[in-house]
């Protein structure tokens, strides 16, 4: 594993041969996964899911920014971005592994 980027589809394969289940399978609970954490962020809902992290939203309040092509002001208007806070067992992991070179 690198610094490659991954598609949604080896990560199905990848479950697939670690756990014996049928493609579709792992497909139909990977895509209703997603889904539905989609669904409850959109909702307002914030998920947490132990030793994984949080998914959240966050209200961006209304502010002037610059467009960087060409220096223009541009005001962009009071939004909602989704967010997500990995774990401290996450954060560490990915840590460890990228300090240690894997």
């Amino acid at each position: 594993m690198g610094t490659n980027n991954i598609t949604k589809a080896e990560i199905i394969d990848t479950v697939v041969k670690n756990t014996g289940l049928s493609k579709a399978e792992v497909k139909a609970a990977f895509d209703g996964m997603v889904n539905t954490i989609i669904d409850y962020v959109a909702n307002g809902d914030r998920i947490e899911l132990r030793g994984f992290g949080v998914f959240n939203h966050k209200i961006r309040q209304p502010r002037l920014a610059r467009n960087p092509k060409t220096g223009e002001q541009v005001k962009l208007g009071k939004r909602v971005v989704p967010v997500f806070k990995p774990s401290p067992d996450f954060q560490d992991r990915v840590n460890e592994s990228l300090e240690s070179g894997n």
